[in-house]
């Protein structure tokens, strides 16, 4: 692997540097605010070396997306490899997409909804971000659509469509991702998860109960395992 002339690290290394410090920045400033030279002052490179990478405003956004994304994903199947029922598979990641994560991870990217309203706000207009936002989507339903069919298989869940369930579930987490985003006082991460798992029961037929109860009313992670019915 080529160093950096300045022996700052690999390219790969500065790259994710880049990466991380455009999470950073937009996520604290939203994307409009956000300039190449911010980003670069807070990865301690040059606005030159990042433009170099990534040649736009809005390809910084996609890729710095995408490494968010990828990171999230890597984890979820971790996460979910140790999980023996598709029951508890899916309330792992519906966890994930409400509720804040621990900092037990330091070196994590930021994944933020603030970074998803921007990506929508772009997608809206800028057809190679649409782009972008549509394949995540796909990978987002193509995800939960999976795990109901393998509930199904092991007889854990009804015979929904899982490509309906994967639309409409994305769909309300992608609602709710704005409430959380925008701090509502009514519909905080706990409430959004709760009410996601009482969804998803409901469709899929399953016993959902909450261990714990969040000060705004919602479930906490860490709920006992889905029961299925008989």
């Amino acid at each position: 692997m080529k160093r950096q002339a300045d022996g700052s690290g690999t390219a790969d290394q500065r790259r994710e540097q880049m990466l991380r410090a455009a999470l950073e920045v937009i996520v604290e400033r939203g994307y409009p605010d956000t300039r190449i030279q911010d980003v670069a002052e807070r990865a301690g490179t040059s606005p030159a070396l990042v433009i170099y990478y990534f040649k736009t405003k809005d390809q910084l956004l996609t890729e710095a997306m995408r490494f968010s994304e990828d990171t999230w994903y890597e984890t979820g199947t971790r996460r979910v490899a140790l999980i023996d029922t598709a029951a508890a598979r899916l309330e792992e990641l519906i966890a994930m997409s409400c509720l804040p994560e621990a900092e037990d991870d330091p070196g994590a990217p930021n994944t933020s909804w603030l970074l998803w309203l921007d990506l929508w706000a772009q997608a809206a207009r800028h057809p190679e971000v649409a782009e972008v936002r549509r394949k995540f989507d796909e990978r987002w339903r193509d995800t939960i659509a999976s795990l109901v069919r393998q509930g199904q298989e092991a007889g854990e869940f009804g015979p929904v469509d899982p490509a309906d369930f994967a639309v409409t579930m994305s769909s309300l987490l992608d609602g709710f991702a704005i409430q959380i985003a925008l701090e509502d006082p009514t519909v905080g991460p706990g409430r959004a998860f709760e009410l996601c798992m009482r969804f998803a029961a409901s469709q899929l037929g399953f016993t959902w109960v909450p261990r714990h109860r969040a000060g705004n009313g919602g479930a906490l992670a860490g709920a006992q395992p889905a029961k299925v019915r008989s």
